[in-house]
């Protein structure tokens, strides 16, 4: 690290000012709390980072046998496991994502309290893991596609863009929790519960074409639901839809919590020193 290089002079005002700028000067701070937070994750882990593939491998097992044998849901000819797991994915990165960056504050506390920097890294550097996850849990998407001889279409080139979609709800909903979590402690508690209901309402072990047309539109306030919908299309190609006006009412919702969250997190980012 070269921080102790930056010759920093703190003036009235002069933070708001330079704040972008700031974030980019500290960016190997952003390296070494990113790598270092890779590093806690499985630390001391018998199987270390396998946990990335066994978890999300578990879950799809556990989904296709209930959604898929039992209740035997529709999958447009898809095989099942490969349905589940094109959803697990971005879920788990949103869930991921949405954890760590909404602890990333009281995780740092010793940090923020006694040098100033651009906050936002914080929070920022804390997603890092989550991607590292979805890419080696992608892996298992790949083996089963291989497994099942399924190829995908054009469509997935678009998937970036869905990873960014997924990334944005998550980093919104994340800021905000993160800031409220500073004050309030009870979102310790009320972010598990957030995940689980949202794992619930977000269409991760089925299809959304079992929702009725009449509650699509609705359905879609869910931002997850465009960016699981969105994953779908992109990996399984025409074997199922995007329902176009869903997608771009999840996909605005998605912008505006993103855009709000930063907004909230930089209004009171100024406080978190002596609140923490």
């Amino acid at each position: 690290m070269t921080l102790h290089s930056i010759e920093l002079t703190l003036k009235a005002g002069q933070r708001d000012r330079r704040y972008w700028r700031d974030l980019w000067r500290y960016r190997e701070l952003f390296y070494f709390l990113a790598w270092r937070d890779l590093l806690v994750r499985y630390k001391q882990t018998a199987i270390g980072i396998a946990w990335a593939v066994i978890r999300p491998f578990v879950t799809m097992i556990v989904f296709s046998v209930v959604f898929g044998y039992l209740a035997k849901l529709p999958s447009n000819g898809v095989p099942y496991p490969i349905l589940v797991f094109s959803a697990i994915l971005p879920w788990q990165l949103f869930a991921n994502a949405l954890s760590e960056c909404s602890q990333s504050l009281i995780s740092n506390a010793n940090l923020i309290s006694k040098v100033y920097f651009p906050r936002l890294i914080v929070p920022a550097s804390a997603i890092i893991v989550s991607l590292v996850d979805f890419f080696m849990a992608g892996m298992i998407l790949l083996a089963l596609m291989a497994w099942y001889s399924f190829l995908p279409s054009w469509h997935i080139v678009t998937l970036p863009c869905f990873v960014l979609l997924a990334l944005l709800t998550s980093t919104g909903a994340g800021l905000w929790l993160a800031t409220l979590s500073v004050k309030y402690r009870d979102f310790r508690v009320v972010v598990p519960f957030i995940i689980q209901f949202g794992l619930y309402i977000s269409p991760v072990g089925f299809s959304s074409i079992i929702v009725p047309a009449e509650w699509r539109w609705l359905y879609s306030l869910n931002p997850m639901v465009s960016v699981i919908d969105g994953f779908r299309w992109a990996i399984l190609g025409q074997s199922t839809e995007l329902y176009l006006p869903g997608f771009f009412l999840s996909s605005l919702l998605a912008v505006l919590v993103f855009v709000s969250g930063v907004h909230f997190f930089r209004r009171y980012e100024r406080t978190f020193a002596d609140v923490i």
